[in-house]
C-alpha cells in the first residue's frame, strides 16, 4: 500500500501546531488516494507524543535516541534517509519552519526526490502531485506539478490547513531500533528564544484589527474599548505600523504575522492582498465606509458605514449581552 509520511515537529516538550495541520491534509490525501497515513516521530522520551499522533494517523514510526532529543538537521537527515529509502512513501510532508527549511532541501537532494517548498495547498491525482505556492508576496498563486515522479517531498506553510480532531485509525505505534550515528557537522548547544513582545497575536481566538481608516493614533482607544468588551486582542495592518501607531508585533500580513483566529474583525482596513494573505480561516467581519473595499470580497459579514459610529454601538451591545 502506498504511504504518506508526515514528519512530526516538536520542541521543548510539546508537538507544534504545524504537525496537526499536516496530518489534517495528509488524512485528506490518504483518503482520496487510498494511501496509508504514517506519522514519523524522532526524539528521546517522546512516547507520549507517539500516543497523541496515533489518534490522527494509521501508524506512527517512532525512533528514539539521546542523539535525537534536540533537533539536529544532519542527524535527522541520516535517520530519515533510511526510513524513506526503506518504506518508499509516495509523499513526505515537512513543515516549512526553521526546522523544515534546514532539513528538507538537503534531504530531498540526497534522495533525488522532487521538492516543492512553502506550499499552501497540494493535490494528488493518481501518481501526479500538484502543489500551490504564493508568489509576489501573495499576489499570485502558482501551480507546480512534477509529472512522472514516483516520490515527492513538500514543505507546508504554517496555518494553511486546520487542526482537526481524532481520526478512526488502528493507532499502531511501531518502535524502530535504528542506529543513530553522531555527526561532526554540527552540535546542539541550547535554545535561544526570540524576544517576545507584549502580546502574541497568533495565539488569540478573537482579533480586532485596525487599519488606515482609524485616522489617527488618538482614535485607537475607541477600538480598544471593543477589544476589552470582547476579550479580544488588538492587531493592525501595515499602514498602522508604518505610522508607528502600534508596534510591529501586532501586524497581520505577509510582512507581519500569519494568524488563524476564530473571529477576525477588520476595522478601517481596505483589504490589500498582503494583509489578507496573513489571515487563515475563521469568521471575518469587516467594517469600512467604502462599499468597494477589497476586504468585503473575503469577509463573511460586512458593515458599510462610519467606524466612529459603528464601533461604539458594537461595544455597547456586546457589553449588554455579557451583562445579561
Amino acid at each position: 500500500m502506498a504511504k504518506i509520511f508526515v514528519l512530526a515537529e516538536h520542541r521543548r516538550g510539546s508537538l507544534r501546531d504545524i504537525t496537526w495541520e499536516m496530518l489534517t491534509k495528509g488524512r485528506e490525501l490518504a483518503s482520496s488516494s487510498g494511501a496509508e497515513l504514517v506519522a514519523l516521530l524522532l526524539g528521546f522520551g517522546v512516547r507520549d507524543f507517539a500516543e497523541e499522533l496515533a489518534q490522527r494517523a494509521e501508524q506512527v514510526l517512532l525512533v528514539e535516541s539521546e542523539r535525537l532529543e534536540n533537533f539536529n538537521g544532519a542527524i535527522y537527515q541520516k535517520v530519515l534517509t533510511r526510513l524513506i529509502s526503506e518504506y518508499r512513501p509516495e509523499l513526505t510532508l515537512i513543515g516549512h519552519t526553521s526546522f523544515g527549511m534546514e532539513l528538507a532541501p538537503s534531504l530531498a537532494a540526497q534522495l533525488a526526490i522532487p521538492l516543492s517548498t512553502d506550499c499552501i495547498d497540494l493535490h494528488l491525482e493518481g501518481e501526479k502531485l500538484t502543489t500551490i505556492r504564493q508568489k509576489y508576496t501573495g499576489k499570485v498563486n502558482s501551480e507546480i506539478s512534477f509529472p512522472g515522479a514516483r516520490q515527492y517531498m513538500v514543505t507546508v506553510r504554517a496555518g494553511s490547513f486546520p487542526m482537526e480532531g481524532e481520526g478512526t485509525y488502528h493507532r499502531e505505534i511501531k518502535s524502530l531500533s535504528l542506529p543513530v550515528e553522531e555527526t561532526a557537522d554540527k552540535t546542539f548547544i541550547e535554545y535561544i528564544d526570540a524576544v517576545v513582545g507584549e502580546v502574541d497575536i497568533t495565539q488569540s481566538d478573537i482579533l480586532v484589527s485596525v487599519g488606515r481608516g482609524i485616522g489617527d493614533s488618538k482614535n485607537i482607544p475607541l477600538v480598544s474599548g471593543l477589544v476589552e468588551a470582547l476579550g479580544a486582542t488588538l492587531s493592525c495592518s501595515r499602514p498602522v505600523v508604518d505610522k508607528k501607531w502600534l508596534p510591529k508585533e501586532r501586524q497581520v500580513g505577509t510582512s507581519g504575522k500569519t494568524v488563524k483566529p476564530k473571529v477576525y474583525i477588520a476595522i478601517g482596513i481596505s483589504g490589500a492582498f498582503q494583509h489578507i494573505a496573513g489571515i487563515k480561516g475563521g469568521t471575518i467581519i469587516a467594517i469600512n465606509k467604502d462599499p468597494k473595499a477589497p476586504i468585503f470580497r473575503v469577509a463573511n459579514y460586512g458593515i458599510i458605514g462610519d467606524l466612529f459610529k459603528i464601533v461604539p454601538l458594537l461595544k455597547e451591545r456586546v457589553s449588554e449581552l455579557k451583562a445579561g
